[in-house]
């Protein structure tokens, strides 16, 4: 799951992508609105932290300019200015939730988990498909009692194609979720590949086959009847 926090402290948002990242997300930092907005416009994210005060720009102004452009992204608005009135606007903006500062990262990231959860997973912490079982709270897998051991990477691309089963995922936007912006500046995706094909072995070893489909040409998906 990939995050994008905005936040101009540049010592807070390295603590969280610190503390984030050891939860298995993928992180990436906006210090400015210029910044945020750009990464906003070119990338996509399972979620947004957002400060407001930001070096040339209002976080308010960006968060609208994300739901008018009809992007579905969680965003929570994290910000020092605690007033009701901010709060207000952000949520009708299309917050969909408010942290004020100072908060307990364990705290954050629980925030985070549940608006992933309700967005992506129909507010299930179990997700099922084709047999194989994703406990979303401690990141396992198995299909039916078989555990399946999966690396962070091969553990993602699983959540990102049944998350959109029976849909063609490009192998660039598989490496965009796997990699963030880094993705820009490969020559080739083909780790990508490496990931699919050991993901593949280990889903079959377990019981679980033919389930990514090879689209020849246009990347992979997760076939459910």
């Amino acid at each position: 799951m990939k995050i994008l926090i905005i936040e101009d402290e540049r010592k807070l948002s390295d603590s969280i992508v610190a503390y984030l990242s050891g939860e298995k997300y993928l992180c990436e930092q906006a210090f400015t609105y210029t910044d945020a907005r750009m990464k906003v416009n070119l990338y996509e994210y399972d979620c947004i932290l957002l400060d407001l005060m930001l070096p040339g720009g209002n976080g308010l102004d960006l968060l609208h300019e994300i739901r008018k452009q009809r992007n579905p992204v969680g965003v929570i608005i994290v910000s020092a200015k605690d007033s009701l009135d901010d709060k207000v606007k952000g949520l009708e903006i299309g917050a969909d939730d408010y942290l004020a500062k100072p908060f307990h990262l364990p705290e954050l990231s629980m925030r985070i988990y549940a608006i992933i959860r309700r967005k992506t997973f129909s507010a299930n912490n179990i997700l099922e498909s084709n047999g194989v079982c994703i406990n979303l709270l401690n990141k396992s897998a198995a299909v039916g009692d078989t555990p399946v051991e999966l690396t962070k990477s091969e553990y993602e691309l699983l959540l990102f194609l049944i998350g959109n089963k029976n849909r063609v995922i490009s192998k660039s936007a598989m490496a965009e979720h796997l990699s963030g912006d880094m993705a820009d500046m490969m020559d080739n995706h083909d780790f990508v590949y490496t990931h699919i094909k050991n993901l593949k072995a280990k889903l079959a070893s377990a019981g679980c086959k033919d389930c990514i489909k090879n689209v020849y040409g246009t990347g992979y998906k997760w076939a459910e009847p």
